[in-house]
Parts: structure tokens; C-alpha cells; sequence
């Protein structure tokens, strides 16, 4: 369905107060044109409905008329850089942005990200949080497996006391 008509049908939504209706369709547009400025300005407008301001900073994230609550809502959910990179859903390069504001805000979290990996990272392959989380993650691991080796020792060692008792 062509993006004129998927409007024509949110704002039809809106108009007949079926808000989530037009959310969903605004963020399929959006996650099927996430270059699109005007798109994300108007899920941010249907998130503002909502009074989820974090969520408006979001989509409104690349805008240079955004509101400061919001952004500021936005970058204390989304609290680090990859967090913040995976939130914006953007593809491809910065250059396809369609203005420098938005060119310059993309850059600084994807140098940011990169920064905060320790490693170039582009659009293409955000980092998900277990690579986020680096060296706290493989201490959990490690944990999680000494429990498991822990726990399978203990069974085991049940399993033979009861087998002996069985044949004592």
C-alpha cells in the first residue's frame, strides 16, 4: 500500500479516536521508511497523545524544533549509546538523513557507540545489549556456568549416595 494512503487511513484513525490503530500503522511506515523525517515527526505526534514523552523525544529525536522534556525523557531511557542507537531504527547512512541537523545527531551516537565499544559501528550492525554489555556479560556467563557445573556436581553425588544405600 503506498504511503499516501497508509496516512490517509491513520489520519482517518485519529479522526475516529482509534489512537493504537494509527500508532501501528505509523510505526510500520516508519520501520519500512526509517529515513523518513516526516513519518517519525508523526508518530511522534500520535506518542504525545499517548503522554509518553520519552517515546515523542524518540521519533522526534532527529529534529531540531524537538522539545528538550522530551529528548531529555528519551536519553534517560534509553541511557547509553547502543541503546540509544538501536532505539532511532535508523538504516543505511548518515547522508540520507535530509538535513544536517539530523545528519549531525546521527553521527554523534553512532561516534558514540563506537566510542562506547571500543570499535567502529555503523547503521548496519547496531550492537544488541549482551555485546553492550562486554566483560560484565562473560563474568555472568562464567557465574551462570560454575552454578550449573555446582548444581549438576551435587545431583550426581546424590545419585551415588542413594545407589550405594540401594546396594548396602
Amino acid at each position: 500500500m503506498p504511503v499516501r494512503d497508509t496516512l490517509a487511513r491513520v489520519d482517518a484513525d485519529l479522526a475516529a479516536g482509534r489512537v493504537p490503530v494509527a500508532r501501528q500503522r505509523l510505526r510500520g511506515l516508519v520501520s519500512s521508511f526509517p529515513d523518513d523525517l516526516m513519518l517519525r515527526r508523526r508518530l511522534a505526534e500520535v506518542y504525545r497523545l499517548y503522554g509518553e514523552p520519552a517515546e515523542a523525544g524518540r521519533w522526534m529525536y532527529l529534529e531540531q524544533d524537538r522539545d528538550a522534556a522530551e529528548t531529555s525523557a528519551f536519553e534517560a531511557r534509553y541511557r547509553t549509546a547502543p541503546q540509544r542507537m538501536r532505539a532511532l531504527a535508523w538504516q543505511g547512512p548518515e547522508s540520507l538523513a535530509g538535513t544536517a541537523f539530523a545528519e549531525e545527531r546521527l553521527a554523534a551516537v553512532r561516534a558514540a557507540c563506537s566510542e562506547a565499544m571500543g570499535r567502529p559501528v555503523d547503521w548496519g550492525a547496531v550492537p544488541s545489549d549482551e555485546e553492550a554489555a562486554g566483560a560484565g556479560s562473560a563474568f555472568s556467563g562464567f557465574l551462570a556456568g560454575a552454578g550449573c557445573l555446582v548444581a549438576v556436581l551435587a545431583f550426581l553425588a546424590i545419585w551415588v549416595n542413594g545407589l550405594v544405600a540401594l546396594f548396602d
